[in-house]
């Protein structure tokens, strides 16, 4: 019971941390970084909650379509400000 207690203010620590640093991080890579950490996070309370399909389904569909969507559209729209075009 004490270690339950203990692992859910882990991981809502966790998943509040990511999550404040989704918005107040400046780089877009850093923030989708964070985006996923907290993604996995809210699967790790899925777990707890023994909802196993739900985390399942929420890595697969969160973490592993919509993130990495994101992570390539960021990829491919970042430009580079060190180099001028002239």
């Amino acid at each position: 019971m004490v270690y339950e207690t203990i692992a859910f203010a882990l991981f809502a620590l966790v998943t509040l941390g990511c999550s404040l640093g989704v918005v107040l991080v400046r780089d877009v890579w850093h923030s989708a970084l964070l985006l996923g950490g907290a993604l996995l996070s809210v699967a790790v309370h899925y777990v707890m909650l023994q909802a196993e399909f739900v985390a399942a389904m929420q890595i697969l569909v969160y973490v592993g379509g919509v993130l990495i969507l994101i992570t390539f559209a960021v990829m491919l729209t970042r430009t580079n400000p060190e180099v001028s075009s002239t």
